[in-house]
């Protein structure tokens, strides 16, 4: 499952997404915001995204599993940061913000990321669908130095929230 959350600044590229995964045969649930506000806050909906990734993966859905059959996060705001500080916080969330097709190859690849935020002002059309189907379509190569990376962050996370 694909969870896709979005502010006003990520809210038109949110509603592009939904019709791109659509039309590729992906599953997805649209977390919000539902409907354009202004006023909302990108937390919200990272916060959302994040704890489904997550629980979704806690349910046995996580790497060596095949990544299409894995859960995914998918966060759109202006920039894209704000989304990726907020979904970090939550514990086994690795969340990155692309701008272009190698950056994307590369966060699957080396860092297994689960969550993918893109700036709804910073992109072109095409540059943030071509983005999204590499990212989509790249598994994590499982090389031996890339999961003991991901180890000690794992690890990390557990000796934090144990503190």
């Amino acid at each position: 499952m694909i969870y896709i959350g979005s502010d006003h600044g990520g809210f038109d590229l949110k509603e592009k997404i939904k019709k791109w995964l659509a039309k590729w045969g992906y599953s997805f649930e649209d977390l919000g915001n539902m409907f354009y506000d202004k006023d909302d806050d990108y937390p919200d909906f990272a916060y959302r995204v994040a704890k489904k990734v997550v629980a979704d993966e806690k349910n046995g859905n996580k790497f060596p599993a095949s990544w299409k059959d894995r859960p995914k996060g998918i966060l759109c705001c202006r920039s894209a940061a704000g989304m990726v500080i907020a979904a970090n916080k939550v514990i086994g969330v690795r969340a990155v913000t692309v701008f272009n097709e190698r950056s994307a190859q590369h966060s699957r690849m080396h860092n297994d990321v689960n969550i993918l935020a893109m700036s709804g002002s910073w992109l072109e059309e095409y540059q943030a669908q071509k983005i999204l189907k590499i990212w989509l379509e790249t598994e994590f190569s499982g090389e031996e130095r890339h999961i003991r990376r991901i180890n000690k962050i794992d690890e990390f996370e557990k000796i934090q929230f144990d503190s």
